[in-house]
């Protein structure tokens, strides 16, 4: 570690309140009531009930999310024995992952105790507080007889991670990599240099999953543990061999893996010639692995790879494991993590690692199209969906080998109910999806000369979201489509400058200058405009070769709505149009109106914009709650903005009474349904919050979004165009991949309302 990074560290771990976790309440205490619930006397009802049903401490209790993770500090990391108080930042770091990973809360309990006995005998006796114990970093070969011995005490999930969690996604990496290498796991033969907890807990596995026990070789730092040694303890006596094999050079000879615990530069390159065709070796010293990828990849380029660091490809890393196994241990009030549940979480991660991966995931590690193959052979530890595919497979195998105590029937609702825990719920983006894969429409991507709209076009056309019509010089693009190793040989490229395009140029020309002839458009202009993208792009909209467009990631807003407006313009009943954003939070989400076009909108305007953002809400299936938001609450301020919003408010009343729309008031108000009931119970708003926000002008609502953008991990989706004939879309600039796919999607949507509206239907 560089010297700046040791003093980033320090400080990270120090500034503001010091450490890495607290407590935090998740019941009221602001009032005397709330404070009495909490303690006494509330507390004795639910005091008594667990006394005479002890499984009621999960009904009211937190027990039944709460993890120890419990340690003596003898075998930190790569520190070794610093003692429980030392270790500390390590077990908090801990709770920190369990937490951001699996939504598990943890105290860590550092215990200043080495001897077995007097230690077992505390984790015991403070088991009925926790949900699920942790041990960790605890000295071999103290840990095994400290896990078993509490795993028989106690009637929780039990799990020493340094042990079971290299093992779990090691075995992973193997199930994958004998994919890959085409290796019979009868047959391989393995070669383990250490013999620690992890080491020692992998070997087993492996041996669950199918290695023959004769053909492992283990060694510790005196050499291979062979049957002529006097020097080894039980532990490691279960894997000694009668081999002529004694040192690691020996070993690896013929070798089809090694299994790297131990120290930096343990495995020389030389000896890598000497092994099995196509090897699999897993290096996972830390910092520095037994071998370096460059140094191995320079004797051979067969070999799969995997080490415990995250700038190499196939990071073996725990956090892929503990948290999920127990997230799913717990949800089934699991009595003890089992290897049916071990090899379940394996073969999950293995499974995953197969599938299609997130952007985010891609955008997280600086990588381009992530794909299973040999630098890819377990998943990395961003990806959004290990809690929905581990957690509920370690539940079913707790389940089917008879340790669950409670049974999940609704695998569909237990998954849904996994994402919420993170905020991954997200029921109008699946919406969204679903509606636009069940009838995928022709997308124009307007700057197809941008890896970003690439990377979307090739996601919207591998999951049947849209039909990708791509825009630009073909050879531009094709190159960034090889360069990028991306799949999109058969999706449509146009090049509107190419002499192919020239009579498409003419036609496109002709109906342009007969729209606008009366307002400065000559048909010489017209010719010039079609060679843009932005003006041929929505000609392409306008005369039905395609459904929609998506624009504006490299180009001002206002360059790229106009042409649009020229071409396709405004719906027949529509006098202007308006830009619509969607925060979508764990809540749900929040529609803000109008953020992009309309400057200082009349009373008038404002009618229609909420007319249009009512509409375009509907469409999601969501009826909209609209609050006209001011600076002040149902005229407490006189001015000319709460007077506007009062006017516009009291034509919807008069006009359309059907609409639950109120105002003109505070954002707080209309956000705090509590506040709203209790001070302005008159209000059409009363009994549930708003979800749908109308600015009195542009600045304040493009200000607003911007902020919450920016401050918060909410997800924002925009902007949506309202009141546009057709399907219009304009990107910000800068949109990230995911956010041009969420438009894309959108796109789609709003082209088939538009195709709805065209033959007579409504889409609401």
């Amino acid at each position: 570690m560089d010297s700046l990074f040791r003093k980033d560290a320090f400080i990270y771990h120090s500034k503001g309140r010091p450490g890495k976790i607290e407590v935090v309440p998740t019941k009221p205490y602001s009032t005397q009531r709330d404070l009495s619930l909490a303690y006494t006397p509330g507390v004795a009802d639910p005091c008594l009930a667990i006394h005479d049903n002890p499984s009621d401490v999960y009904k009211y209790t937190a027990k039944g999310n709460l993890v120890a993770v419990i340690s003596n500090g003898t075998a930190v990391l790569g520190l070794g024995d610093i003692g429980p108080e030392a270790g500390k930042p390590v077990m908090e770091g801990k709770g920190l992952l369990f937490k951001v990973f699996a939504d598990v809360d943890v105290f860590d309990i550092e215990v200043n105790q080495k001897n077995v006995d007097k230690f077992v005998e505390a984790v015991v006796a403070i088991s009925p507080t926790f949900g699920g114990i942790n041990l960790e970093d605890i000295k071999a070969p103290e840990c095994f007889e400290i896990e078993e011995r509490v795993k028989a005490a106690v009637d929780i999930p039990v799990m020493h991670d340094d042990q079971h969690g290299t093992a779990i996604i090691t075995s992973a990496g193997l199930l994958n990599a004998l994919e890959i290498n085409g290796k019979d796991i009868g047959k391989i033969k393995i070669v383990v240099n250490g013999a620690g907890a992890a080491s020692v807990s992998c070997t087993k596995l492996y041996i669950k999953l199918g290695v023959k026990p004769g053909n492992i070789i283990m060694l510790d730092s005196k050499g291979v543990l062979h049957k002529d040694r006097t020097d080894l303890n039980k532990i490691k006596q279960q894997f000694v061999t009668d081999k002529d094999v004694h040192t690691l050079e020996e070993a690896v000879k013929g070798a089809d893996m090694f299994l790297g615990l131990s120290v930096a530069g343990a495995l020389k390159k030389e000896w890598l010639k000497e092994m099995a065709d196509f090897p699999i070796i897993f290096a996972l010293a830390n910092p520095t692995p037994e071998i370096l990828p460059e140094e191995a990849f320079s004797v051979r380029d067969d070999i799969i790879m995997g080490t415990g660091r995250s700038d190499y490809p196939n990071q073996i890393n725990n956090v892929l494991g503990f948290p999920f196994i127990f997230r799913g241990a717990m949800d089934v009030r699991a009595t003890a993590i089992n290897d049916e549940m071990k090899l379940a979480a394996s073969k999950a991660l293995a499974d995953l690692a197969k599938l299609p991966v997130p952007e985010e995931v891609n955008v997280a590690f600086h990588t381009h199209n992530l794909k299973f193959g040999k630098e890819y052979i377990i998943p990395k530890p961003t990806d959004p969906r290990l809690i929905e595919h581990v957690a509920p497979a370690v539940a079913k195998a707790a389940m089917d080998s008879g340790v669950a105590r409670k049974s999940i029937t609704d695998w569909s609702k237990y998954r849904e109910d996994l994402r919420k825990r993170l905020g991954l719920s997200n029921p109008l983006i699946r919406q969204i999806k679903s509606r636009a894969r069940r009838d995928p429409k022709r997308v124009v991507f307007a700057e197809a000369e941008n890896y970003k709209m690439l990377k979307a076009a090739e996601i919207v056309c591998n999951e049947k979201l849209a039909i990708p019509v791509l825009l630009g010089n073909e050879k531009v693009i094709k190159k960034l489509i090889k360069d990028n190793h991306l799949e999109l040989n058969d999706v449509e490229i146009i090049t509107p400058k190419s002499k192919k395009e020239k009579k498409r140029r003419q036609e496109f020309a002709e109906i342009y200058w007969k729209k606008r002839q009366r307002k400065g458009v000559t048909l010489t202009s017209a010719k010039d405009s079609m060679q843009h993208r932005n003006f041929f792009s929505p000609m392409l909209v306008e005369t039905g070769y395609a459904d929609a467009m998506i624009s504006g990631l490299t180009r001002n807003y206002p360059d790229t709505l106009k042409p649009a407006l020229e071409i396709i313009g405004r719906k027949p009943d529509a006098n202007i149009v308006s830009g619509m954003y969607i925060i979508n939070t764990k809540t749900g989400p929040y529609f803000l109106s109008d953020c992009t076009v309309n400057k200082n909108p009349t009373a008038e305007q404002l009618v229609e914009i909420s007319l249009q953002t009512a509409y375009a809400i509907r469409q999601f299936r969501i009826e909209p709650r609209m609050a006209f938001v001011s600076y002040s609450n149902f005229g407490s301020n006189d001015g000319r903005i709460p007077k506007l919003q009062r006017e516009a408010v009291a034509t919807l009343h008069k006009e359309h009474p059907e609409l639950i729309v109120d105002g003109e008031m505070q954002a707080n108000v209309a956000l705090n349904e509590e506040l709203l009931n209790e001070t302005f119970p008159f209000s059409k708003l009363k009994g549930q919050k708003a979800n749908t926000l109308i600015f009195p002008y542009l600045s304040a609502a493009n200000i607003a979004y911007k902020l919450l953008q920016n401050v918060t991990d909410n997800k924002v989706i925009g902007p949506i165009i309202n009141g546009m004939n057709k399907s219009v879309h304009v990107l910000q600039i800068g949109s990230s991949v995911n956010e041009i796919v969420d438009m894309v999607m959108i796109a789609v949507m709003d082209a088939q309302c538009a195709e709805k509206r065209a033959s007579g239907k409504d889409c609401v």
